[in-house]
């Protein structure tokens, strides 16, 4: 038994959801989502809770069993609260400007880096070292997040680069200069 897919997905006031043709939509005051359902999980909607549950105990519906609460609780939690992520620039010069919906970031290249924001993707820039990415979508703020850290991932030695806020760094001793 999936200890995740059992649990109830109960729906703050003002969340809407509809289940039609292996299609699930949620509405709510940040937006809408919507997502294909695998045809091996049963999705039941009551009043104000929504059940997961394996149409037959194959593995593979067992597994899609708790993947698919986690996402459909993803969705009500974007919906209503939505997701962030926070980058900050560490290093001599590294900085990030905005210009509508792109990001120039200087990371110690001869030349600057223009990243474009996906849709659905707001960034917002405190101090030029510090990035927030907001959305509805927990995978594509995760993954938008990602792609900003691929320009400079932190190196081990000094700790320059894009990091998560309070992400830890293990850092390495350089060399010796001994004999």
């Amino acid at each position: 038994m999936s200890r995740v897919g059992k649990l109830p997905i109960h729906l703050p006031p003002g969340v809407m959801v509809d289940h039609q043709d292996g299609r699930l939509t949620v509405r709510g005051p940040k937006g809408t989502m919507e997502r294909v359902i695998h045809p091996k999980v049963q999705v039941t909607i009551n009043s104000n809770v929504i059940t997961v549950a394996p149409r037959d105990l194959s593995r593979e519906a067992r597994s899609l069993w708790g993947l698919t609460r986690a996402l459909i609780n993803n969705m009500v939690v974007g919906v209503t609260q939505g997701f962030q992520k926070e980058l900050e620039i560490v290093g001599v010069g590294y900085r990030v400007e905005q210009k509508g919906s792109t990001l120039l970031l200087s990371l110690g290249y001869s030349h600057p880096i223009e990243f474009e924001l996906p849709n659905g993707i707001e960034a917002k820039v405190d101090k030029q070292t510090r990035i927030t990415l907001q959305g509805i979508d927990k995978e594509l703020v995760g993954q938008t997040a990602a792609k900003v850290r691929e320009f400079r991932k932190p190196e081990p030695y000094k700790g320059k680069g894009i990091r998560y806020l309070g992400e830890a760094i293990r850092h390495k001793v350089g060399k010796g200069g001994g004999k």
